[in-house]
C-alpha cells in the first residue's frame, strides 16, 4: 500500500514589531517589559484556526509569533525558510511610532515574493478618522502589502484563506463592524514568548471599548464607546490556561476596566481562585479617577489580586482636562481615590501630560512638586501631548492644516509633534525630560519607598520599579513602559538612511555604555538597599506620615473643587488639610 502523502504547510509569522530610537537602532532588550496583548490575541486566533483546519483537512498551520521588543527579527533567514512555500507575515498591533519599521520588515519580504499583511492601531486610527488613504498607506498598498483595520475576531480565518489562495485583498476594512467577543477564542501566548518579559507577565484584554471622549485619545475612535467584554468564564479559562504553563502574573490590557460592565463578576470569579483555591495570581489594571465611586470596587480588586494599578491623571489643572474633553476626572477626589488603591496593597501608576495649550514650564515643575508633595502616587509617567493618529486632536490639527511632524517613528509619546502656543519644540522636549527628572529625583525616591514601608507594600517590589523607571529615563533615555533590561542593539539592525557603524566604532561605544550604566544601577541598588534596611529596623517607619497620606475629610472634598488654589488653575488639596503633616 502506497504511503499517504504528506500532508501541506502554511506558514503564518505574526510580528509585533518595535520602533527606533534617537540613533536610528531598534528598540530591544534581553527582557522586555510590557507583553502584546494583540500578539496573544492573534496567536489565539491562530490556533483556533489551526484546529479547525480552515485550509483543509490536509493542511498544517505553522505559527511562529515573534515580539521585536525581546527577539530579534531574522528577515533574511525568514525569507530562505519561507521562500518555496506558503506563508503570510503579519504585521500585528501596529502603533504609528512602530508603523516606519513594520514597513521596513515588510519591504524585503515583498521584495521575496512573500505576502505580508499590516494590521492595528495606526491602520485601524487612520482609516476611522481621516477622509482620504494617507501617503505612508499608500505607499505600502503600492508595495503590494495587505492592510487591515479593525478587529480579527471572526475575520482572521477570512485573510489566512485569502493568503493560502495567493488572493489576498489589498485592504479589509471592518471598522463600522466591531465583533462581539462572547464566545470568541481566547488570546494566549506559549510561556517561551511570555519569559521574555520581565517578571514573567502575559496580558489579555477583559473588554475593549471606552465611553469617556477624551480627545486625546484613539481607542474611542479605535474600539469605540460601547463595552464590548470577555465573561468571567472566559477569564478563568486564561488564567488556568497560563497557569499550566507557569504564567501567574497578568496584565488586564482593557483602557479602563473600572468601565467594563463585568467587572465585578470578573473580580469575583478571581476572588473564589485566590481565596478558595489558594492560586497565587495577580494583575496590572489600568483605571480612571473616579473608580473609587464604584461601591467595593477598589476593595474587590485588592483581594482579587491586584497589585499594580494605572490612572489616567493627566493633570491637576481643571482648565487643561476640561480641554481634553476628560470632564470625568475630579481633582479634588484624586487624593481620596488614591489613599483607597494604598489600603487596597496595590502600587499607584499615573499617567501626566506634558503640553497642554496652558502649560508653561513653571506650572509643569510646580504640577510635579504638588502631586510628589500631596498625592500618594508611587510612579509618575509624563508624556508629551501627541496628536496620534485616530484621536480627534488628530483630525482637528489635520483638517486645519497644522504642522504634524511627518516621521512617525516619533509618535510614541515621548517626542514632541506638533507646535505648541508659548513653547518651542525644543523648550517642550526639554520641559518633558525635566518633569521625568524632577519627580524621580532621589529625595522623592526615598519619600516613595517611605511611603511604601508605611502602607505595607512590598519594599523589595518597589525598590526593583524604582530602579528600573530611574535607569530607563536617566540611563537608557526611554519611557519605562517600553524599556527592559539589557539593551540589545545590533550593528546592522539601523533605519535605512542612517550608516551602518564601523565595528571598531560600535562594538567599544555599546560595551562601554552597558559597563558604565551598570555600575550606575549597582551604586543605586546599594544606595536604596541601604535605606530599606534602615527602614526595616527602624520601629517607627510605619507610622511615618506626610502630606499625600493625610486622608481627605468626607466634607472637604467639595471644597477641595473652589478656585482657593495658590496657583490660578491648580487645585491643592493641602488648603483644606485639617491639620499639618507629620514631617519625617
Amino acid at each position: 500500500m502506497a504511503a499517504s502523502a504528506a500532508p501541506k504547510q502554511f506558514h503564518l509569522v505574526l510580528i509585533k514589531p518595535s520602533h527606533y530610537d534617537d540613533d536610528g537602532y531598534v528598540i530591544q532588550w534581553f527582557r522586555s517589559a510590557i507583553p502584546s496583548n494583540t500578539l496573544a490575541v492573534l496567536n489565539g486566533l491562530a490556533l483556533d484556526c489551526q484546529a479547525r483546519r480552515i485550509l483543509g483537512s490536509d493542511v498544517d498551520i505553522v505559527i511562529s509569533a515573534i515580539d521585536e521588543t525581546n527577539t530579534r527579527v531574522h528577515v533574511d533567514r525568514l525569507i530562505r525558510q519561507l521562500k518555496g512555500n506558503r506563508a503570510l507575515i503579519a504585521m500585528v498591533g501596529v502603533q504609528s511610532n512602530q508603523f516606519p519599521r513594520a514597513m521596513d520588515i515588510a519591504r524585503p519580504f515583498r521584495a521575496a515574493g512573500i505576502p505580508v499583511c499590516i494590521g492595528g492601531f495606526h491602520v485601524s486610527g487612520v482609516l476611522a478618522m481621516l477622509p482620504d488613504i494617507t501617503p505612508e498607506l499608500r505607499e505600502a498598498m503600492d508595495l503590494g502589502i495587505s492592510l487591515f483595520a479593525g478587529e480579527a475576531e471572526g475575520r482572521f480565518e477570512e485573510v489566512l484563506q485569502d493568503a493560502w489562495r495567493g488572493t489576498l485583498k489589498p485592504l479589509y476594512n471592518y471598522m463600522a463592524d466591531l465583533p462581539s467577543l462572547s464566545g470568541v477564542p481566547l488570546p494566549i501566548l506559549p510561556s517561551t514568548r511570555v519569559k521574555r518579559t520581565a517578571g514573567k507577565l502575559t496580558s489579555f484584554d477583559a473588554g475593549r471599548g471606552c465611553p469617556f471622549q477624551c480627545s486625546f485619545c484613539t481607542i474611542i475612535n479605535v474600539q469605540g464607546r460601547k463595552s464590548r467584554r470577555r465573561s468571567a468564564d472566559d477569564v478563568e479559562q486564561i488564567v488556568r490556561e497560563n497557569l499550566k504553563q507557569g504564567i501567574n502574573r497578568f496584565f488586564i490590557t482593557d483602557d479602563n476596566f473600572a468601565r467594563n460592565r463585568d467587572w465585578e463578576s470578573i473580580f469575583d470569579r478571581l476572588i473564589m481562585m485566590r481565596e478558595q483555591e489558594k492560586l497565587n495570581i495577580k494583575f496590572v489594571i489600568q483605571v480612571d479617577t473616579m473608580c473609587h465611586r464604584l461601591p467595593r470596587f477598589i476593595e474587590k480588586a485588592g483581594r482579587a489580586g491586584v497589585a499594580r494599578v494605572f490612572i489616567g491623571l493627566e493633570s491637576i489643572h481643571p482648565d487643561s482636562l476640561l480641554g481634553a474633553r476628560k470632564k470625568q476626572n475630579k481633582v479634588a477626589e484624586y487624593r481620596k481615590m488614591l489613599l483607597e488603591w494604598k489600603r487596597a496593597g496595590a502600587t499607584v501608576f499615573a499617567g501626566y501630560i506634558v503640553g497642554f495649550p496652558g502649560d508653561t514650564r513653571d506650572s509643569v515643575l510646580r504640577d510635579i512638586q504638588t502631586i510628589q508633595r500631596e498625592l500618594p502616587i508611587d510612579f509618575l509617567e509624563p508624556h508629551c501631548l501627541t496628536p496620534l493618529p485616530g484621536s480627534e486632536d488628530h483630525l482637528k490639527l489635520y483638517k486645519a492644516g497644522a504642522f504634524l511632524d511627518p516621521d512617525l517613528n516619533k509618535y510614541d509619546l515621548e517626542h514632541v509633534t506638533t507646535t505648541h502656543s508659548s513653547m518651542s519644540i525644543a523648550e517642550w522636549e526639554k520641559l518633558y525630560k525635566d518633569a521625568w527628572s524632577s519627580y524621580y529625583s532621589l529625595e522623592h525616591m526615598e519619600t516613595v519607598m517611605r511611603r511604601a514601608h508605611a502602607t505595607g507594600s512590598n519594599p523589595a517590589n518597589m525598590l526593583f520599579l524604582l530602579l528600573w523607571f530611574y535607569t530607563c529615563i536617566r540611563l537608557e533615555n526611554v519611557d519605562p513602559l517600553q524599556g527592559g533590561y539589557l539593551r540589545r542593539k545590533y550593528r546592522k539592525d539601523r533605519r535605512p538612511g542612517l550608516p551602518v557603524e564601523n565595528p571598531l566604532v560600535f562594538y567599544p561605544r555599546y560595551l562601554g555604555n552597558l559597563l558604565s550604566k551598570h555600575f550606575t544601577l549597582a551604586r543605586l541598588i546599594v544606595k536604596y538597599a541601604l535605606l530599606r534596611a534602615r527602614l526595616k529596623r527602624d520601629p517607627n517607619a510605619r507610622h511615618y506620615m506626610d502630606e499625600a497620606l493625610t486622608p481627605v475629610p468626607d466634607d472637604a472634598v467639595e471644597s477641595i473643587t473652589k478656585p482657593q488654589a495658590p496657583a490660578a488653575g491648580i487645585v491643592s488639596i493641602s488648603n483644606v488639610q485639617p491639620e499639618s503633616a507629620v514631617s519625617r
